[in-house]
Formats: structure tokens, C-alpha cells, sequence
């Protein structure tokens, strides 16, 4: 893997991890915020009920949290996929080169940005969305972690899969008609494996005391649906920018004309 991509991977991905921080630190922070003074007035009301009493210590201030812990994490999320990208990149080249593909150095980012977002990010989180403080219980916290993970692997295998097939048939059956077969084999797989993902609904309900009575109510909806929304898009920013970010440079790191391709023909990227 040449030295200059990887590099550039690594700058695309701590400015798509700035990006992403500066849109969660909007967005998502009062979503968090509200989250968390909801899992902390039902652990008061929770002690109420039970009699017993209520321990709660803050290590570190939520404005720490928000400002230094989130920003560390989220910038670090974007250098680790700025790496990963930057090796997907290089192979993905690679194989258009070897099989003769028409194919751009900035379609080619454009199109793996687009496809590593979809694979990596919104499949695994249409099976898994995230969750804010406050959903999900302790107890399955490793069994959803796995199950995830395990969406994960099968999403980015199964499209890595796709892609080298694809490239292999385009000259037999045609680059458009490969790309819709690979496409369309690993939308089908990846609907195999959502639909047998198995499931974990634990937003909680209202909490009520002996009669019935509600004491508390359960966690907001829009509060979830707000803290789901945004957490994807702050992923998708990521993306965006390493995408965009790669596009306008890798040119000049690989020495080729955006306008060069090679003399096949078959497909463009």
C-alpha cells in the first residue's frame, strides 16, 4: 500500500472526524443531555419506589464529556475509518487497473466512500440504530454487541464479495449489467442476514408503582428518534468528507490525470 494514501486517509479522516464532532456537538449533545436527565430522574424515582437508596457519582463533569471526551472519540472515529477507507481505496484501484476498467482516481474515491458508508454505517445501523444514555439493558449489552458486530463483518464481507465479482464478470456480461448484478446479489444477501438478525427492543416503558399507577413516564420518542437521526448523519459527514477530501488530492498522489483512464472501456467509476 503506497505510503501517500494511507497518509492521505489519515488527514481526510481527522477532517471528517472535526466535521463530524462539530455536527454532533450541535445536534446530538442536547439529545444525550436530555437522555441522561431522563435515566437519572428514573433511577431517583426507581429508589423512591424500592426505598432504597439512590448512589450516583459523576466522574468526570458532562461538560468534560461533551467538550474533550466526545470530540477525542469522535475525531479518533474518523482517523480509524480515514485508514480504513485509504486501504480500500488502494485495492479497489487496484482490481479496476488489473481487470482493464475505465475508471477515474476521483470516481473511484467517490464511489468507495459511497459504498463504504452504506456497508459500514447505515446497513449495520438499520439492524442495530444507536442508542442514547438511558435504552437498552445491561444484561444483553454483550449479546447486542456481538450480534452488531457480527452484521458488521457479514455487511463489509459480503460487499467486498459483490465487488470481486462484479469486476470479474464486467468484461463477459458488461459493466452495467456486472455493477447491477453485484449490487442487486448483495442488497439481497444483506436483507438475508437484517431479516435474521435477531432483535432487541428494550426502550423503556413507564415505570409504575404497586397499583398501576405511572410514577414515571418512558423514555421520549423524540428524544430517541432525534439521538438515532443525527447519530447517523454525523456518520455520514464523516464519510462525505473523507470522500470529498480524497477525491480533490489523490490525482496528484497517484501521478494520473482525473481525466486518464485506461483503455477499456467497461465500466466507469
Amino acid at each position: 500500500m503506497d505510503k501517500r494514501i494511507v497518509a492521505l486517509g489519515l488527514v481526510a479522516g481527522f477532517a471528517g472526524g472535526v466535521g463530524a464532532f462539530a455536527m454532533a456537538r450541535w445536534n446530538v449533545t442536547p439529545s444525550i443531555a436530555a437522555a441522561i436527565d431522563y435515566e437519572e430522574g428514573r433511577s431517583a424515582a426507581e429508589a423512591a419506589l424500592s426505598g432504597a437508596p439512590e448512589h450516583s457519582h459523576e466522574l468526570f463533569s458532562r461538560a468534560l464529556q461533551e467538550n474533550v471526551g466526545a470530540g477525542v472519540a469522535t475525531i479518533g472515529f474518523g482517523i480509524v475509518i480515514g485508514a480504513l477507507f485509504a486501504v480500500a481505496y488502494g485495492m479497489t484501484w487496484l482490481t479496476l487497473r488489473r481487470h482493464r476498467l475505465a475508471a477515474t482516481p476521483r470516481g473511484t474515491a467517490v464511489a468507495t466512500a459511497g459504498a463504504g458508508f452504506v456497508a459500514v454505517c447505515l446497513l449495520p445501523f438499520l439492524a442495530y440504530p444507536a442508542n442514547p444514555p438511558g435504552v437498552g439493558a445491561h444484561d444483553t449489552m454483550a449479546d447486542r454487541t456481538t450480534a452488531y458486530l457480527t452484521v458488521l463483518l457479514l455487511s463489509v464481507g459480503l460487499a467486498g464479495v459483490a465487488f470481486v465479482m462484479a469486476s470479474r464478470s464486467a468484461a463477459r456480461i458488461g459493466g452495467f449489467a456486472a455493477a447491477v448484478a453485484g449490487v442487486s446479489g448483495y442488497a439481497t444477501a444483506m436483507g438475508v442476514v437484517l431479516a435474521l438478525a435477531p432483535r432487541f427492543s428494550e426502550t423503556p416503558g413507564p415505570l409504575t408503582d404497586d397499583s398501576g399507577a405511572v410514577v414515571f413516564p418512558g423514555f421520549p420518542a423524540e428524544v430517541l428518534a432525534d439521538f438515532r437521526m443525527y447519530s447517523v448523519l454525523s456518520q455520514a459527514v464523516v464519510w462525505v468528507i473523507v470522500g470529498v477530501v480524497f477525491a480533490a488530492v489523490i490525482p496528484r498522489a497517484l501521478h494520473v490525470s482525473s481525466s486518464r483512464t485506461p483503455r477499456a472501456n467497461t465500466v466507469v467509476v
